[in-house]
């Protein structure tokens, strides 16, 4: 492109860019660019958590592993906290308050036992959803994958804890007479739902925390009152039979009753179906699907702002 001068001259002038006028969509439109983080679609994301399977799986159980590094009984602290707990808990409310009113200590003592092992599945779920993005945020800023994996890795990493703390459960079981029979196959399903649930909550939860970090001093306090609300202490129908039937309905259809109650129906001979709610299976079912779902989803819209600020 070329234009005459005032003195006859030919100015000769640079050839228009071939990107010149283009907006920064168009120009990343144009050569196939996409913005660094950006959410992907939820099947592509599904997708990509599948592809990391693996790296979900090791991270669980490396941090299983370092969970008790320092401590000189290391892993044992697995089954001793929980069992230390639910001494102290018979304690007090097994010998001080009576709360076994109704239940023979043969049965209470495993009843008590499987219902601190089972909410702390639940407890530590949570208070590790709350830290799973903001006390890993070197690690999210660092690599680029999907940031569930770390929420779900985390609700793993308590079910292998879990696992581990069967193995006590069962003792307790069957040195107070509670024999394995077929009705403790029931505890694989009670355990799958379970998991869901705590999974879909933990991912909740990492969201949650991920924007308010002060949320994981909060939380102590909110699931000691889960835990009192939902009868790890007490059975719920013995202890309320004298209360309006609306308060125990409330605190019986509660999701972490609920999974309690049917880990103690599947092991404990003496606790049969009338401690149990109306369709507790359906409404386990229920809030796994629920929360699972739900809590994938509602996780997956903040992708991109993970790591960010």
């Amino acid at each position: 492109m070329s234009e005459t001068t005032h003195d006859a001259t030919v100015a000769v002038s640079a050839p228009a860019a071939p990107d010149e006028g283009l907006t920064a969509r168009e120009l990343a439109a144009k050569y196939g660019l996409s913005v660094s983080g950006a959410r992907p679609s939820l099947i592509e994301y599904v997708r990509q958590l599948w592809d990391r399977r693996h790296f979900i799986l090791a991270f669980s159980r490396a941090k299983l592993t370092a969970q008790y590094s320092q401590a000189k009984l290391g892993q044992l602290w697995q089954v001793a906290t929980p069992l230390l707990n639910a001494a102290v808990y018979f304690f007090i409310f097994g010998l001080l308050l009576e709360a076994d009113r109704g239940l023979p200590r043969e049965v209470y003592i495993p009843f008590l036992v499987t219902g601190v092992f089972v909410f702390t599945f639940t407890q530590s779920s949570v208070m590790a959803g709350v830290r799973a993005i903001s006390g890993n945020l070197g690690l999210v800023r660092a690599l680029h994958f999907p940031r569930a994996s770390l929420p779900i890795s985390f609700a793993l990493q308590q079910l292998q804890q879990l696992l581990f703390s069967m193995i006590v459960l069962f003792a307790v079981a069957v040195g107070f007479g509670q024999y394995p029979d077929l009705s403790w196959v029931l505890i694989v399903p009670v355990l799958v739902l379970q998991f869901c649930f705590n999974t879909g909550l933990a991912l909740i939860m990492a969201r949650a925390g991920a924007k308010t970090p002060d949320l994981a001093q909060l939380m102590p306090f909110v699931m000691r009152t889960w835990m009192y609300a939902s009868g790890v202490m007490f059975s719920i129908p013995i202890f309320l039979k004298d209360k309006p039937d609306w308060i125990a309905n409330i605190l019986q259809w509660n999701p972490a009753a609920i999974y309690m109650d049917l880990m103690r129906f599947a092991l404990i001979d003496d606790y049969g179906s009338e401690y149990l709610p109306d369709h507790v299976w359906a409404a386990a079912g229920g809030w796994a699907v629920l929360f699972a779902l739900g809590g994938f989803v509602y996780f997956w819209k903040a992708e991109e702002r993970y790591g960010r600020g």
